[in-house]
């Protein structure tokens, strides 16, 4: 599988989003045990998918682009 063996280079600024969402996933997680971040749900859901979103995007146009190169 050559989709484990493509490199790619990461900014600060990018690797930011990564932590951001793996964070986020991590409080989805201890939200269903503690109800006081229940109330916060929404929120963090939606963190979650854009963070999601956005690092895919991110990492695919990145392997493209080596690819290319």
């Amino acid at each position: 599988m050559n989709f484990f063996k493509i490199k790619t280079s990461w900014t600060n600024g990018e690797f930011t989003i990564i932590k951001l969402c793996i964070a986020s996933a991590y409080i989805l997680i201890g939200s269903y045990f503690h109800d006081f971040i229940k109330n916060y749900y929404t929120p963090i859901v939606v963190i979650f998918g854009i963070t999601v979103i956005w690092f895919v995007y991110l990492w695919v146009k990145k392997m493209k682009s080596g690819k290319q190169e």
